[in-house]
């Protein structure tokens, strides 16, 4: 391939890759072109895109970026992942499908980057398990609407009693 073709082919992979903060490596060596089919559709339907790529052409679209840290001292075939909502649900994703290995089986994530972090393979699994941003925030919210709602139930509470025992009394008279 020409130095030319090789430079075009980094800048494409470069603006592709422009902006992504976190992102995963993947092993896709081994899945049949059905199943490789399947998988990037599964991926995509929940925002994840996959692309692999040359290790030495990875490395020299990323030079200067968050990603640059990922490349480095790679070996094999391996495959990109970004995208997803955040770096838990982009983890899950990519967990879920490496657990479904009668239809993936050889379908797993070798590595990972998180704010600049390496994160080595039982590390992307455990970032996994953590909330996704949408968690996170129905739980604060939760928690901040919590003792509110307890507040007012408590307001409304003897006010409620009070209407109802004068309901109470005002039938009460009307039957005697």
């Amino acid at each position: 391939m020409s130095k030319y073709v090789k430079n075009l082919m980094t800048q494409d992979l470069r603006s592709r890759l422009e902006g992504v903060k976190d992102a995963l490596l993947v092993n896709m060596i081994g899945l049949t072109s059905n199943q490789n089919n399947l998988l990037r559709t599964q991926l995509a339907e929940k925002g994840v895109r996959v692309m692999i790529v040359k290790n030495s052409m990875a490395q020299t679209a990323c030079e200067g970026t968050p990603l640059e840290p990922l490349f480095n001292g790679l070996d094999g075939t391996n495959a990109v992942c970004w995208g997803g909502e955040d770096i838990v649900s982009l983890a899950k994703a990519v967990v879920d499908a490496a657990g479904s290995k009668k239809e993936f089986p050889t379908f797993e994530a070798r590595a990972g980057i998180m704010d600049g972090d390496q994160l080595s393979a039982t590390q992307v699994v455990e970032v996994s398990k953590w909330p996704t941003r949408e968690e996170q925030v129905s739980l604060l919210v939760g928690q901040i609407c919590g003792p509110g709602g307890q507040l007012a139930g408590q307001i409304a509470g003897p006010g409620g009693a009070l209407a109802s025992q004068i309901k109470e009394k005002a039938s009460g008279e009307d039957s005697e």
